[in-house]
């Protein structure tokens, strides 16, 4: 009897427990359910339970605990065979409709979870941070609530959907400079910024007109082709150089005008977000024909003129900066101040006024080292020390230096480009830092030529002319699939890989632009920016670092627009494994073909080409309806 209540009570209590088990792992179910299914995720996301997060690599909640998310060899690979270890999810959950914006290395909220100890003077906080592998949100990126296809260019210069970029502080912050106006589902451009109010192409032709500039186009005759616009607002500026054959590298950080660069890619304008802090722009010297500040509230004095400096290494020889300010008409005692000591650095820097009117100011930079070295010994800022490479950028450290022209240049006396468009298809002149041939850059221009004519027969109707606009090459190497796509109406951001050979120098000076980067990280862009990405080999190359080839499908989708498209040329494993994802990714395969056809040294690449599926979480749909 005593022995029977004994085990009675003890069934009780296993049957109580494992109720308790069952009760507390439902909760959790239902806990993780809210967070990755909140925003109508199909429960497919969690179909193969923790097995299918942990084979992610990363954590997919950002928390502290990365324990669970040790890297070791956790990231699905390229080329593995299939088994248990290959699960791929049907579906990945989508971050909460809060990220819609996030930029992964630019977000605010990871610098105060990380505790970073930033100098704000220094504008550090505005520069790239990227998360830890365990603090990865590898979610999907929602689009914003009512979100729509973008207007197409040209149309796209002049107004965009306001719900795709619900921001209109900056339309009531700057109503008396014509930035943008609210006008019902749409923010139109007028053309207007904090310098120019009666619009960019008025102000362009008169900084044309002060360099004596033919018919006051600012391109002169071609031999003014790429621009930098530093703290370039919603970029009307850039906007309206286009016309003139002129492409331009507008600047910003996401500061306290979070959106301007959002802004500028949403209507089809070059854009790029970064800032003038502590390292360099990912930009190779001798790359701008002329740099542009309009009202750009940067101290430019500030630690021995470095930000200045910057400005003097990305500039061509007799490169041009346009600075509107108030000091340069010099009104009250402090912007007079700050007139002289910026006159007497630049005189320093042997730059010269090429001409001087109202407000706004353009100096040159010299054309050989002559200046520099008549210079008194002692003349600050020095001369950059013989073994800096002023070509390294990815994460190097501005030095309060001047970058004097190498013995060849100096000779040259300029940069020896030629004039706009020819210099598309001329050998640069930078070719021989590379051992590169004349041969060599003519051949890999005319087989770029081909295969990007056997991208859009791949493609077909699917692509109408108007679907793109914004371009990434993610491996340039020397720019000849941009330059292939010359006669259509798109611009190309080309990314040189940090890890391969810096030929971003022969890009620019193909009269075309772009930045380094590293595909093990997130690009600084926000999400929906792009129409096409052209990814060459970048799988491969990722893959032999070690770096997670998954992180990079999520990334690109991040980067692509809703029905923008993804050209991917790369070995058979690659396209295999990426077309494992496509269901998750809710991406469409558009074509596959043998690439072999190509040129001989291609033999075994594979061309796919995918297209992004518009989707909307339940929260879009509430607010669409």
């Amino acid at each position: 009897m005593s022995r029977g209540r004994s085990d009675g009570s003890q069934k009780k209590r296993v049957v109580a427990y494992a109720c308790g088990v069952a009760i507390f792992i439902g909760f959790l179910y239902v806990y993780q359910g809210s967070i990755f299914g909140s925003q109508n995720v199909s429960s497919s996301a969690l179909e193969y339970g923790s097995k299918s997060l942990k084979r992610l690599g990363v954590s997919y909640l950002g928390t502290d605990d990365a324990s669970d998310s040790k890297q070791e060899d956790s990231s699905p690979r390229i080329g593995l065979g299939d088994g248990e270890d290959d699960i791929v999810p049907k579906s990945f959950p989508v971050c909460d409709d809060s990220h819609s914006e996030l930029i992964p290395c630019l977000d605010r909220h990871l610098i105060y979870q990380l505790r970073l100890k930033l100098d704000l003077s220094l504008m550090e906080h505005y520069e790239r941070h990227c998360p830890p592998p365990e603090r990865r949100f590898n979610c999907l990126i929602p689009p914003p609530a009512g979100y729509k296809i973008p207007i197409k260019w040209p149309q796209s210069r002049d107004e965009v959907w306001k719900a795709n970029i619900p921001h209109t502080h900056l339309a009531h912050e700057k109503s008396d400079q014509n930035w943008m106006i609210v006008k019902g589902e749409k923010i139109v451009f007028p053309g207007g910024g904090t310098h120019f109010h009666k619009g960019a192409d008025k102000y362009i032709a008169s900084i044309a007109n002060m360099l004596n500039f033919s018919q006051n186009i600012l391109n002169n005759e071609g031999r003014l082709r790429t621009v930098l616009d530093v703290g370039c607002g919603v970029a009307s500026f850039g906007a309206y150089l286009l016309s003139s054959d002129i492409i331009a590298m507008s600047l910003a950080p996401n500061d306290v005008h979070q959106n301007q660069i959002q802004f500028a890619l949403e209507r089809g304008i070059p854009a790029y977000l970064g800032v003038l802090g502590t390292k360099r722009l990912p930009y190779p010297s001798r790359s701008f024909e002329l740099a542009h500040c309009s009202r750009c509230r940067i101290n430019w004095l500030q630690r021995d003129g470095i930000l200045l400096l910057e400005l003097d290494r990305l500039l061509r020889p007799g490169g041009y900066f346009a600075y509107s300010s108030p000091e340069a008409y010099a009104q009250d005692e402090e912007d007079r101040r700050i007139w002289r000591e910026m006159s007497a650095l630049v005189g320093r820097m042997c730059w010269r006024i090429a001409a001087k009117r109202d407000q706004t100011v353009i100096w040159q930079k010299p054309l050989t080292n002559e200046c520099y070295m008549e210079r008194e010994p002692g003349t600050r800022p020095p001369l950059c020390q013989s073994d800096d490479d002023p070509d390294a950028i990815w994460g190097v450290n501005m030095e309060a230096c001047i970058t004097p022209y190498s013995d060849h240049d100096n000779k040259a006396g300029g940069s020896g480009l030629a004039p706009w468009p020819m210099r598309l298809t001329t050998p640069p002149p930078r070719l021989a830092d590379f051992g590169y041939s004349n041969e060599k850059f003519e051949k890999d221009t005319e087989l770029w030529q081909g295969r990007v004519e056997n991208y859009w027969n791949l493609v077909g109707p699917k692509m109408s002319p108007k679907m793109v606009r914004n371009v990434m090459d993610m491996k340039a190497n020397m720019g000849s699939f941009a330059a292939a796509l010359r006669g259509k109406d798109v611009w190309v951001m080309n990314v040189v890989p940090r890890d391969g050979p810096n030929t971003l120098k022969l890009i620019y000076d193909r009269g075309l632009i772009g930045s380094i980067h590293d595909w093990c990280e997130a690009y600084s862009t926000y999400p929906r920016t792009y129409d096409l990405l052209h990814a060459w080999s970048v799988f491969s190359d990722i893959d032999k670092r070690g770096c997670s080839p998954v992180d990079l499908l999520i990334e690109m989708d991040r980067l692509l627009r809703p029905t923008g498209f993804i050209f991917i040329r790369d070995k058979q494993a690659v396209i295999d494994f990426v077309k494992k994802y496509l269901t998750a990714l809710h991406w469409e395969e558009v074509a596959t073909a043998d690439a072999g056809s190509d040129s001989d040294q291609d033999a075994n690449e594979v061309i796919l080409v995918v297209q992004k599926k518009l989707w909307l979480t339940s929260e879009s749909f509430r607010n669409t309806e």
